[in-house]
């Protein structure tokens, strides 16, 4: 087996357009296996393929429909938060959050990852109001970002960063995800989730990074909820 068939779970998501969820619950259920020891393993992309070419129509379909969903959760966990940082201006923040996918092996570089975020924010603005910004870089990068993340940052106090209603920015979520469909969704569900001012409040107010997770994950249980009913 050459080395180029063997995939990372993040390729293996790639490969099959489908969110890394789907290939755990792959890998748990036994339709694809593990190449390699349990600390240590690749997954074979001639499995994928031989599974691919197997599917009955209802597979087929069910697959269609993991390829659509998208959760808000896979990209977003309590580690991506950070609290109350220090900051004189936007580049300092933008440097902080860059900083911080470093550190959790998002990016291995944060200089490079700074340089086109900021290269994105020199274009317009990411701030939208009310004291938040969306930071992301111009284009997709899914061979630099080690997985799909979604961070989120609040400054100790805010920064000038042209947002449209002139109000100052301390809330910053940045979006490092892997294609169109992850990012135009992670924009939806964030929108979404700030036209309620108390959820706004509360990412302001929360003392703890489980108090700004437990809000965000709530809100979207309730949105799924919500769109059975």
């Amino acid at each position: 087996m050459t080395e180029d068939k063997l995939l990372t779970i993040a390729e293996a998501a790639e490969y099959l357009k489908v969110n890394e969820s789907v290939i755990n619950e792959m890998l748990n259920t036994g339709v694809i296996k593990k190449q390699g020891t349990s600390k240590s393993f690749s997954i074979d992309k001639d499995e994928i393929d031989t599974w691919l070419s197997t599917l009955n129509p209802k597979e087929e379909e069910n697959l269609a429909m993991k390829r659509i969903i998208c959760h808000f959760q896979d990209y977003f966990k309590l580690e991506n938060i950070i609290l109350d940082f220090n900051s004189d201006n936007k580049y300092e923040s933008i440097a902080t959050m860059s900083k911080k996918a470093r550190d959790l092996k998002i990016v291995k570089d944060h200089r490079w990852l700074y340089e086109v975020v900021v290269a994105r924010e020199e274009l317009v603005s990411t701030a939208v109001g009310k004291g938040v910004a969306m930071l992301h870089p111009r284009h997709m990068h899914p061979t630099k970002i080690k997985q799909p993340t979604v961070l989120f940052g609040r400054s100790a106090e805010g920064v000038e960063f042209d947002a449209p209603d002139d109000q100052p920015v301390n809330l910053f979520f940045m979006l490092l995800l892997h294609n169109d469909k992850q990012h135009l969704f992670s924009l939806s569900f964030i929108t979404k989730f700030l036209m309620h001012e108390k959820n706004i409040n509360l990412l302001n107010q929360a003392k703890t990074a489980e108090e700004v997770y437990n809000a965000i994950s709530s809100f979207e249980t309730q949105s799924k909820n919500s769109d059975k009913n």
